[in-house]
């Protein structure tokens, strides 16, 4: 009996770091504990208005994640991956920026863990990527990954997966291919197209049908705009897009890109 009170004593005693961060980033890919990223000399807390994740102010014990990023360099893609298979496709350069919009890495303190996202959820650890002066860069909250369990250097999502790409005939800055490019950044985290893409989130997007094909007028635009507006059902996922993180403008070159893709169907 003693010696268990004493086991016990000595577990409540001992602050318990289990999480861990695997960075996959080739020869400088590293696995840091929360422990010691707690104890990251450039660790600091620092105020996130109007989180993304949680809808309210917040504060947070971070790191700048570009310090974290051995040897990563701006022309690099990453891509941090989630505990429930959200897989967020970054481009290296904004990550990389030490002014504007600027990346951290929050970490979750297990003697002071954060909220749960909703009731019933968790919170948005152990690993959670914020942003400072978000609007500076146009950061959509597909790049506000919550539950990271490891961040990857990849090769880019156009040699990855060839199902996603437009007609190679199209100019290389007509709408539809700038249309891809914000699928990459506002999509393919949560959903595939084709069956191609690494998430494990969300349906395909055109498999079997694309949704240009079932939403009438502008009815999709609506949607991205505001899910619940069309659709409410309470443990819908799908954040909506404000007009600052996605302009009128860009938003048409994402449904353009969704219709031409609804022609270049491929079986997964």
């Amino acid at each position: 009996m003693k010696t268990l009170i004493t086991l016990g004593a000595l577990l409540l005693s001992t602050p318990l770091y289990a999480a861990q961060l695997n960075l996959e980033l080739g020869e400088n890919s590293r696995t840091w504990q929360t422990e010691q990223l707690l104890e990251h000399p450039q660790a600091q807390t620092i105020t996130i208005p109007n989180d993304v994740s949680y809808k309210r102010d917040m504060s947070y014990r971070a790191v700048p994640l570009a310090v974290l990023l051995t040897g990563v360099k701006p022309e690099d893609h990453l891509q941090a991956v989630a505990l429930d298979g959200f897989a967020a496709e970054l481009s290296a350069a904004p990550l990389l920026n030490t002014q504007g919009a600027r990346a951290w890495l929050a970490i979750e303190d297990p003697a002071k863990p954060w909220p749960p996202l909703s009731e019933g959820k968790h919170s948005a650890g152990p690993f959670y990527l914020v942003w400072t002066d978000p609007q500076a860069g146009k950061i959509s909250p597909e790049q506000w990954p919550f539950e990271v369990a490891s961040i990857k250097r990849m090769a880019p999502v156009a040699e990855r997966f060839p199902a996603l790409l437009p007609d190679p005939a199209l100019k290389a800055d007509a709408p539809v291919n700038r249309g891809f490019a914000l699928f990459q950044k506002n999509c393919l985290a949560c959903h595939r197209l084709n069956g191609a893409g690494d998430s494990q989130f969300g349906p395909d997007l055109n498999i079997p049908y694309n949704p240009t094909e079932y939403f009438g007028a502008d009815f999709l635009k609506r949607y991205i705009r505001d899910p619940q507006s069309l659709r409410r059902w309470p443990q819908a996922k799908m954040p909506g897009f404000s007009a600052e993180v996605l302009p009128d403008e860009e938003l048409a070159m994402l449904v353009s890109y969704l219709k031409h893709m609804a022609g270049r169907k491929t079986q997964p």
